[in-house]
């Protein structure tokens, strides 16, 4: 009778540190993939298995796998407003551990090509400033931070999948200047640069990076970028979209598979 009494409170002792194990266990990965348009999330969502479809705040939230990965792909839509809604859905509801903005940049340095890959350092909202109050320029107020700082990790992983999709591709890492303006000149583009640097701007990024910022989830943006910073040359962006976005998809996809 004591044999079997010390018996079951071994199994007791065993199940409990059994279930301590795995309630401490690390979650699996889960991706969130943001873009602002169709074109840069349409091939990605068609890439899934086991998809599932819904619809929160009028965004298009698709989930499933990207080879053996759960992911969660979904169109913000443009501005920052969209884009930190879209984020914090894909983390408080989704669960996703790590976030990808894919799309498409100006160019705000002219060493960089049409169709060359931005991959961030860190995000700034270059049209927030409170400096009338005695902040600086871009700086959300009582966080001390004027960029958010994107994930190492997820910068070598970009860079890694753009070597092995599209070794072609210069690739450029610095920081994105995020505002809801649609920059197209180059009086606009020297005042971002002389506020804040960079090498491009667009109109998502730095929105996703504070929402992963204040959620503790990492994040990292990539942009195919869509002119030359002094206009030297342009394409259109209707037909140049189609084509960038294609290639961001291909590095993501590449990314999240490995």
């Amino acid at each position: 009778m004591k044999h079997t009494a010390m018996k079951i409170a071994f199994s007791a002792i065993l199940a409990f540190t059994l279930a301590a194990c795995q309630g401490t266990a690390a979650p699996a990965e889960k991706y969130g993939i943001i873009g602002a348009m169709d074109a840069e999330v349409t091939s990605l969502q068609e890439s899934l298995t086991d998809a599932k479809t819904e619809v929160i705040a009028d965004m298009t939230f698709v989930s499933g796998k990207l080879g053996e990965t759960e992911a969660v792909v979904v169109k913000c839509g443009m501005g920052k407003v969209n884009a930190a809604i879209c984020a914090h859905t894909l983390i408080n509801h989704y669960g996703v551990t790590k976030v990808i903005n894919t799309g498409v940049g100006g160019s705000l340095d002219n060493r960089i090509d049409i169709g060359d890959i931005v991959v961030s350092t860190e995000a700034v909202q270059h049209d927030y400033d409170v400096s009338i109050i005695g902040f600086r320029k871009g700086e959300i107020p009582y966080t001390g931070l004027v960029a958010f700082p994107a994930d190492p990790d997820l910068q070598e992983e970009a860079k890694k999948a753009i070597r092995e999709t599209a070794p072609e591709i210069k690739v450029f890492e610095g920081r994105v200047c995020s505002g809801d303006q649609f920059i197209a000149s180059s009086e606009q583009k020297q005042q971002i640069l002389d506020n804040f640097g960079g090498l491009c701007c667009e109109m998502e990024g730095a929105a996703i990076a504070q929402t992963c910022y204040l959620n503790h989830v990492p994040y990292v943006i990539l942009r195919a970028i869509s002119d030359k910073a002094d206009h030297s040359e342009e394409v259109s962006f209707e037909q140049f979209s189609e084509t960038a976005a294609k290639r961001c998809a291909e590095i993501v996809n590449a990314m999240v598979r490995n």
